[in-house]
């Protein structure tokens, strides 16, 4: 290791030390956590089973980089090379739409076997998996329902095909050997305002209890459902609102997933942890950068993602909590985006494990508000960059900016070709 790295790591550890904090058990602990990385950054949301078709359910990319995953082994050529310049052992995050077959087969007739390449490859690379069902981008879903639709026969098919997809999740995290979130997010809803909000609302309750009606074993998958304020084509109403799925969340067990851009852009879901953690023993926590709204931008080190960290973090929540990544942006490298990204949230984790809690928290207590808020900031401008550089030294990944070079060259040896 470089001597001067060491030598920043060794001093700034003792700035933290003399505050009770010790940075050897804090990476340890920063090195179990488990981010999931969404595959669909890397193609711009094409999959595999119809990736001629264009997007649907209010879904956009925007941007036309070159060099994006155009097969099931491109896409996972470049998660190896995302993953090797992220420090730790992650999981992947795999759409319905990407499994790998040469078979003619739609949604609701998906089984394991078309996943068994990604089984693998998981095993080889020593990575968990993450599912959803893709209720999206399909000629059932052209008119904007699937799980509340009023048609019968329209609304078993997305019925079956998330059956099958909780099957799957199941097959993964037994063949891994850890649990499989599996997520749940519909685009359903109206652009126009409805006369009646309810009707759809008991139809997309009748089918997630349907879907939920199968046992499936909670040790190898994790039931997630998501919600949205509104889409492109459900500006007016959205059938899985907040608080549809609040309620459901809460009644059935199942946990709840909180976008980072699925809310009013006057709303932080940091504030919304805790609060669901007290009566959940599971969340889904989907890490994104709304910009004025769910734009899906790649994450950055912003406000909002800090303090969702410490609010993991001071909140000691991280045990139940997933965190995975939501964003595709098609203007950039694809790979830098999904470094860039899960770098910065691991780093805001880092950041919020280096305060002293224990302090903090017994000083609001005596009600000291002055030394709360002035070792809050002070803290802001403890040389934590130092033990990120040591952690990422540590876990043989690049130092700072070192990533960038490597990501430019398998632009040209790699990504130029496609």
């Amino acid at each position: 290791m470089d001597q001067s790295l060491m030598n920043s790591y060794n001093e700034a550890k003792k700035l933290y030390e003399a505050h009770g904090i010790n940075v050897e058990e804090v990476l340890e602990k920063l090195a179990q956590i488990k981010i999931s990385l969404h595959c669909w950054q890397g193609d711009d949301v094409k999959g595999f089973l119809f990736k001629d078709k264009a997007l649907s359910g209010g879904i956009a990319v925007t941007g036309s980089y070159p060099g994006r995953a155009g097969t099931p082994d491109e896409l996972r050529q470049d998660l190896e090379k995302a993953l090797s310049l992220i420090p730790g052992k992650h999981k992947v995050n795999l759409h319905a739409i990407y499994a790998d077959t040469d078979e003619e087969v739609d949604l609701d007739e998906l089984e394991p076997r078309h996943f068994a390449s990604w089984v693998d490859w998981a095993k080889e690379q020593g990575l968990g998996l993450d599912f959803n069902p893709t209720c999206f981008s399909h000629p059932k879903a052209a008119d904007g329902f699937t799980l509340s639709h009023v048609d019968d026969e329209i609304r078993n098919f997305w019925i079956t095909h998330c059956k099958a997809s909780r099957k799957i999740a199941e097959h993964f995290g037994r063949e891994l050997g850890q649990p499989c979130v599996t997520n749940f997010w519909i685009p359903d809803g109206y652009k126009d305002t409805p006369v009646d909000r309810l009707s759809p609302r008991v139809r997309l309750k009748e089918s997630l209890d349907e879907i939920f009606s199968e046992q499936i074993d909670p040790q190898y998958n994790i039931d997630a459902v998501e919600s949205k304020l509104f889409g492109l084509g459900s500006e007016s109403y959205v059938v899985g609102s907040h608080e549809f799925y609040m309620g459901y969340g809460m009644t059935r067990g199942v946990a709840i997933c909180l976008d980072a851009g699925h809310f009013h852009p006057t709303e932080v879901i940091s504030n919304k942890l805790s609060s669901i953690l007290m009566f959940s023993e599971q969340l889904l926590l989907h890490v994104s950068r709304p910009v004025r709204w769910d734009s899906d931008h790649v994450v950055t080190m912003d406000d909002e993602l800090l303090e969702i960290a410490r609010e993991l973090v001071r909140g000691d929540l991280l045990s139940r909590t997933n965190i995975g990544l939501d964003f595709f942006d098609g203007s950039i490298n694809h790979i830098a985006a999904w470094v860039i990204g899960t770098r910065n949230t691991i780093k805001a984790l880092l950041r919020a494990m280096l305060e002293p809690i224990a302090v903090l928290k017994q000083i609001e207590l005596d009600g000291d508000y002055t030394s709360r808020l002035a070792l809050v900031e002070e803290f802001k401008s403890y040389p934590f960059g130092a033990i990120w550089d040591y952690y990422c030294a540590t876990q043989n990944t690049p130092v700072r900016e070192q990533w960038l070079a490597d990501v430019k060259s398998y632009e040209q040896e790699v990504l130029s070709a496609r």
